[in-house]
């Protein structure tokens, strides 16, 4: 079974013929021979592995799998025609050919994929297998179709314009509902295969994520958990473009988008935390201005924790900031700690792990307004697969109770 875009042109066919139970009624809708026209279903079939359509005597209906990739399919031709109609708004120009998504070809977007993800030619092309002038000429073709400028060269590689942008996206979001259509006939041929990816922010590294995939792997078989680690607005931006299925971490107010939707797990405590052996270990009823003639290590200002430290702890304001390193990253603030009389403040929940081995200890200062709201962020109209709720469901076990 094909696991990319599969023929563009015969997709369209299939949802004709499905939507209207009849070969010869979408050939004419999508301007073919009726030869032509059982050609494109036979060949997505055959990509696909499975049969759609059931012929009857009357009209076609839709097998399991037809009835499971129907969805998908339909919904990445609406991506598709999304992101051309945006492309050509994002161009001061008109184009001679409006409706160019229904000329676009997969191959012709696979490419575009790889040329925005790489941003040059050369790489693109080895990551295709591809000669670079090959590349180049499908890259101009595609040029020509929509009629807009797409590509702009420069020493360092290859811009992308606003209209290749809005391209993109569209493209992007069709490969994975396809993706997503793929699996869902894996699962109606009882074949246990999928995929969820899955971007994940610090704070649920330490026990959600693991136990969720650990379940997840220990009662599927061919399932592929993949966990992408990065700042939030890269994963965003992933997840906004398609590469992401789901974002766990701190939810953000406002909404961090139009186009997402954020869904709460439960609320996390923030904490001064320092080494057991820091000097306010063993302290009680301790105030911030106990640790400011400690070096701190601050997360940085866009992070929930950051956010708190500087704008209700206001830390910066001091005459001397006692920041003296920035990090987000829970390796590097174990090891700084054993270092020295550090101190930082992180989610009560992320070091967890770290307080029942005795690494890291929560000073006893008390907080006010420091619960953070920690929960999965997803596109809206986003709709997963079986195989996808299920590992959504080993999140929200594995979560701490939301009171």
């Amino acid at each position: 079974m094909h696991s990319g875009f599969p023929n563009i042109r015969h997709m369209r066919v299939f949802i004709e013929a499905a939507r209207t139970g009849s070969v010869s009624a979408a050939a004419k809708r999508c301007h073919l021979s009726q030869p032509a026209a059982t050609q494109a279903i036979t060949g997505l079939e055959a990509n696909l592995g499975t049969a759609l359509l059931i012929r009857g005597r009357e009209r076609l209906s839709l097998t399991e799998s037809g009835g499971a990739f129907e969805p998908r399919a339909s919904a990445a031709l609406r991506h598709l025609r999304d992101g051309a109609r945006a492309a050509l708004r994002a161009d001061s120009k008109t184009s001679r050919y409006p409706d160019f998504d229904r000329s676009v070809t997969a191959a012709q977007l696979r490419n575009l994929i790889a040329i925005a993800n790489h941003g040059s030619f050369t790489v693109a092309a080895r990551h295709l297998g591809l000669s670079q002038p090959t590349l180049h000429r499908a890259a101009r073709s595609l040029e020509a179709i929509a009629g807009v400028p797409l590509f702009i060269a420069r020493p360092s590689g290859i811009r992308l314009t606003p209209a290749a942008e809005a391209l993109v996206l569209g493209a992007k979001l069709a490969h994975s509902e396809v993706r997503q259509g793929i699996e869902e006939i894996s699962k109606a041929l009882g074949k246990d295969k999928g995929t969820f990816v899955l971007g994940s922010l610090p704070l649920a590294r330490t026990t959600i994520v693991p136990r969720a995939v650990h379940a997840m792997v220990s009662e599927t078989e061919g399932v592929q958990v993949r966990v992408v680690d990065g700042r939030y607005a890269e994963l965003l931006r992933s997840l906004r473009e398609g590469d992401l299925d789901c974002l766990i971490g701190a939810l953000r107010s406002p909404l961090p988008a139009e186009d997402v939707e954020q869904k709460l797990l439960f609320c996390d405590a923030l904490a001064i935390v320092a080494h057991p052996n820091h000097p306010l270990a063993k302290r009680r009823e301790l105030s911030l201005e106990d640790t400011l003639v400690y070096p701190w290590i601050a997360p940085p200002k866009e992070t929930p924790a950051g956010q708190y430290l500087f704008n209700t702890l206001r830390i910066h304001e001091r005459d001397r900031t006692p920041v003296r390193v920035v990090s987000s990253s829970m390796v590097t603030l174990r090891g700084i700690l054993s270092q020295g009389n550090y101190i930082s403040i992180v989610s009560r929940h992320q070091i967890a792990v770290d307080e029942r081995l005795g690494t890291i200890t929560a000073l006893d200062i008390s907080l006010k307004g420091h619960l953070r709201e920690i929960g999965l962020t997803y596109r809206k109209n986003w709709r997963p697969t079986e195989t996808q709720s299920l590992f959504i469901e080993y999140l929200h076990r594995f979560s701490p109770d939301p009171s």
